[in-house]
């Protein structure tokens, strides 16, 4: 009868440790969503564990330390979700923008309508002494026209407006110039000049919002470019859109036509291959 040599287990483990003997155990494994709806797939094997023991250190390879408990990370804190109002002058709209207790008006309309903009603010639970920024997409009259009034009942108020345009607004107190990438209220400044010299739209990306002053406007749900009637320079106007086009957001208000809330961008970026 022939002989069956027997290996011992400590020449067995040995020889393990020193890589003599490999052995792989392979098994199918299936893709497992997370119990949240998140897009993440955890691979999970499907084939038990094996009951060997774990190798076993050796003199060239010692044990190694048992690894330091590490700290977890605080979860960073949520930013306050943008919320807003339009208001509605019937002919032109304003908006009014509330993060957190911090509140933000993007042009104010035509001149006596100031208690239209205070019942966007007590929509939104706010009041003018919550006003810390209004922003003016141009100088139009019937953008800028409820300015006095405005920064009046906003007595702490800062105001902006584009370069280009400052000189031409008649304001109570001194304008803050701004440009292109600028931030106000953590919205960011898009210059779009063409429908004046200075016109700014303000992008909040995170919150998906973009209010594009005139650069553009809305008609029976279609997003169209700057008035040729009321615009200064139709090439740069043109170029705005293309400016515009190139950023993502889901929704569009605008100075005159209906909010486009939806996937905004894709119908700026059709606007803008048509032009």
């Amino acid at each position: 009868m022939a002989k069956v040599q027997l290996l011992d287990r400590r020449m067995l483990l040995t020889n393990w440790g020193r890589g003599a003997v490999a052995v792989a155990i392979l098994g199918p494994s299936v893709v497992a969503c997370s119990s949240n709806g998140d897009d993440a797939a955890v691979l999970v094997p499907t084939t038990a564990p094996t009951s060997e023991p774990p190798a076993e250190p050796t003199e060239d390879e010692p044990a190694e330390p048992n690894a330091e408990p590490t700290e977890a990370e605080p979860a960073a804190a949520e930013a306050p979700t943008l919320r807003w109002e339009r208001v509605d002058f019937e002919f032109v709209s304003a908006y009014v923008l509330a993060r957190g207790d911090q509140v933000a008006i993007v042009d104010t309309g035509t001149a006596g309508n100031a208690e239209r903009i205070e019942a966007a603010l007590a929509a939104l639970d706010a009041g003018w002494g919550d006003v810390d920024h209004v922003v003016l997409t141009h100088l139009h009259p019937d953008h800028v026209g409820g300015l006095p009034a405005v920064l009046d009942a906003a007595a702490t108020a800062q105001a902006y407006a584009g370069e280009a345009d400052v000189a031409g607004i008649t304001s109570p107190r001194p304008l803050v110039p701004v440009n292109d990438g600028d931030e106000v209220f953590g919205l960011e400044v898009i210059a779009t000049p063409g429908h004046t010299p200075g016109h700014i739209a303000v992008i909040d990306e995170a919150a998906g919002l973009l209010v594009a002053g005139d650069a553009l406007n809305e008609s029976g749900g279609q997003v169209l470019g700057a008035n040729p009637q009321f615009s200064s320079d139709m090439t740069a106007a043109d170029n705005s859109v293309r400016v515009l086009a190139a950023r993502r957001f889901d929704t569009l208000v605008v100075g005159h036509g209906e909010p486009i809330v939806g996937d905004a961008s894709d119908q700026v970026a059709t606007l803008a291959a048509s032009l």
